[in-house]
């Protein structure tokens, strides 16, 4: 299926990251033709920003749907595609994007070995800061009305149990009915990417003070 309205956002966030300098490790779109759903994934290094996180993940979810109800909406959008389908064209929803960033945490400078000390030390120790980071990051985003969760996994090793990965992921969504045309949408959509940009740094500067007193400690 083709998606104009979301290429154009596509291009919109690779000309964004582009200008600000921010190079990725990854960035690729993937589609769904089972769910009639779409999306992008993008992947930014932060080993030379934070030694305590090593990459910022921001996932863009889309779908037919939401494509056929801003056509709809935008002007200029009469030829597209998704208008010609009677399974979609009729269609009533409010577009939204949904955006879900996670802050991959390493899990090696997040929990040092410590060789005086045994069992399951590091878990205990990574649940005490993760604590810590949740109630400030829970502050920062108490107005966007998000869900925000970690997602763990555990290992064991001759040291005791340890986390594998730690992962802090936010879950955005945003509303795109007010442009009249794709190029206030790609307006809207530059305006949301920059203050999530900004709020992805506020989390990694929580993260980074936290941790940095818990593994001093």
């Amino acid at each position: 299926m083709q998606y104009p309205i979301f290429n154009s956002i596509i291009n919109t966030v690779d000309t964004n990251l582009e200008k600000r300098g921010i190079s990725t490790d990854m960035f690729k779109t993937w589609e769904n033709s089972k769910i009639n759903a779409t999306g992008l994934e993008l992947e930014i290094n932060l080993s030379k920003i934070s030694p305590f996180i090593r990459a910022l993940s921001i996932n863009f979810d889309w779908d037919s749907f939401r494509e056929t109800a801003l056509a709809k909406k935008l002007e200029g959008m009469e030829s597209h595609p998704f208008l010609e389908m009677d399974k979609l064209k009729n269609t009533s929803l409010t577009p939204t994007i949904d955006v879900e960033i996670a802050w991959l945490f390493d899990e090696h400078t997040c929990q040092p070995i410590e060789t005086d000390k045994n069992g399951n030390y590091r878990v205990e120790s990574a649940s005490r800061w993760m604590e810590s980071v949740s109630k400030d990051v829970n502050s920062l985003l108490a107005k966007d009305d998000i869900i925000t969760r970690w997602h763990v996994e555990i290992e064991g090793d001759q040291d005791g149990k340890y986390l594998s990965a730690i992962n802090l992921i936010s879950y955005f969504q945003y509303q795109i009915d007010t442009p009249k045309n794709l190029l206030e949408v790609n307006q809207l959509v530059s305006r949301r990417l920059h203050e999530l940009l900004f709020k992805a740094n506020k989390v990694i500067n929580i993260s980074d003070e936290i941790l940095s007193k818990a593994v001093a400690a």
